[in-house]
């Protein structure tokens, strides 16, 4: 281990050692300091005290306008309870590359303009910006009439008509300017950075939420077993042992794969052999990553608000069994409760075959090993290569979507079970979780990369190699 440490110590001196890589990492860091300033602007016109005392109860997710700003703060970069100009974060810009990769497994035209390489790419990357617009321009305008209804504005502008629409304009104009510098942000950090920015503005959004739930544990925490207190020993090392097994059973799950081996036919060519060489094709075990538990979290915000806005909207009415079945379906869907979990834990798997079917073809993988001379062992190139590598796909596909449904649920079955603040508890697994993993494995594997290239000994490797290739120590 402590062999291990030192190796890890020396990485970190060696990435500062290659000017490049020292700049790349330092850009990206720069960068991510300017997110998190203008993470604190707010917008002008709304009463931030009212808004914080409003959402001051999302630990607890007690309303539909809580979970809503959690779950946007989750997996975003932005936060609406603070009402901030980054307060819809990148969340447009995700739904835009969403639909866009969707319209273009199914769609001929977008198809056909994939297959034209980069200039292709780029004319579906222009259209993703126009419409990561046109949806700030509609969340952005929902959020601001939800704030007036609310009454998070002063009273001068709720009051006077032109100032209410002015206040509408400004904040929605606010809104957009904010997500597109983010897009714009998250582009510089891709070009002259290190990493995929819009994952690492999502991960720091995420992060950033750690000191308030380590600030809540220790606020209710004492030694005494005999206080009203939530935490004790026991309990805090609870929660530190199932966040360090949880992150591991993510890594994991996260890397793992299914290797296929591949054989290369050979070729004779004179008096020499050419290929048959033997490979692997990775099927990886989680294929989907945190897409079907973001679509699945999305749908399920739904069932819950609507009943419960049903509920409130027929509290005036005669109809009592009609108010309390609505009031059991809308608690019935609450986060943690029995039938929220099952309907959860269904669209976990079903959008990890959907999203699988949508991204791997096991048809053209099939004629794409066939035309370049490679089979896999005891199988006929084309329908029957096709067949097998359905079936692989389809169990390794069963195992990723069960473990992505036990880290959806924890958090929300340890919020319910031992009434911890889903704040606290979403830090033992859920989307930030995964997401958190598979960015920092990302980040620390272009590290390594860059190290190994310049003949340096990285992360993860053994080697004593410490200087550049072609440079004299």
């Amino acid at each position: 281990m402590q062999i291990g440490l030192l190796t890890m110590f020396q990485a970190f001196i060696n990435v500062f050692r290659i000017p490049e890589l020292r700049n790349k990492l330092l850009f990206t860091i720069a960068m991510l300091a300017i997110y998190r300033i203008g993470f604190w602007i707010p917008l002008s016109g709304v009463d931030q005290s009212q808004l914080e005392q409003f959402f001051s109860q999302r630990g607890s997710d007690s309303n539909a306008a809580t979970k809503l700003a959690l779950y946007i703060s989750t997996f975003t970069g932005g936060d609406l309870g603070q009402s901030t100009i980054f307060g819809l974060g990148v969340m447009p810009y995700i739904s835009a590359s969403i639909i866009f990769q969707l319209l273009a497994s199914a769609w001929k035209p977008l198809q056909d303009l994939q297959k034209e390489g980069p200039t292709g790419r780029q004319k579906i990357t222009e259209w993703t910006r126009y419409a990561t617009i046109a949806l700030c321009v509609i969340q952005g305008f929902a959020w601001m009439t939800y704030m007036q209804s609310q009454g998070f504005i002063y009273p001068t502008i709720a009051n006077n008509t032109g100032l209410l629409w002015s206040f509408r304009i400004q904040g929605v104009l606010a809104l957009v300017a904010g997500t597109t510098f983010l897009m714009w942000l998250g582009e510089q950090i891709d070009k002259y950075g290190l990493g995929n920015g819009v994952s690492l503005i999502i991960t720091a959004g995420i992060l950033a939420q750690m000191p308030t739930a380590v600030n809540l544990v220790a606020q209710d925490f004492s030694l005494d077993a005999t206080s009203d207190a939530r935490y004790g020993p026991l309990a805090v090392i609870f929660l530190i042992c199932s966040f360090m097994v949880v992150t591991a059973g993510a890594i994991v799950i996260t890397v793992a794969q299914r290797r296929i081996p591949i054989q290369q036919a050979k070729h004779t060519r004179g008096r020499k052999v050419y290929g048959g060489q033997k490979a692997f094709l990775p099927l990886r075990i989680n294929h989907g990553g945190v897409m079907p538990i973001i679509f699945a979290q999305s749908l399920m915000i739904f069932p819950s608000v609507g009943f419960s806005s049903l509920a409130n909207m027929s509290s005036g009415s005669e109809q009592t069994w009609w108010i309390n079945f609505t009031r059991f379906l809308g608690d019935s869907m609450t986060m943690g409760k029995f039938p929220y979990v099952v309907c959860e834990i269904i669209l976990i798997y079903f959008f990890s075959y959907f999203w699988t079917t949508v991204q791997f073809n096991p048809k053209e993988m099939s004629e794409q090993l066939r035309d370049h001379g490679s089979f896999i062992p005891g199988l006929r190139p084309g329908p029957r290569t096709a067949e097998y590598l359905e079936t692989v796909l389809e169990r390794v596909t069963y195992v990723g979507a069960g473990f992505l449904a036990i880290i959806a649920v924890i958090p929300s079955v340890v919020a319910g079970a031992m009434q911890i603040p889903f704040v606290v508890s979403s830090f033992l697994g859920g989307t930030g979780l995964l997401i958190v993993v598979s960015v920092g494995l990302d980040f620390v594997q272009r590290i390594e990369a860059n190290l190994l290239m310049r003949n340096y000994s990285g992360f993860l490797g053994g080697g004593s190699g410490d200087r550049i290739r072609g440079r004299r120590g």
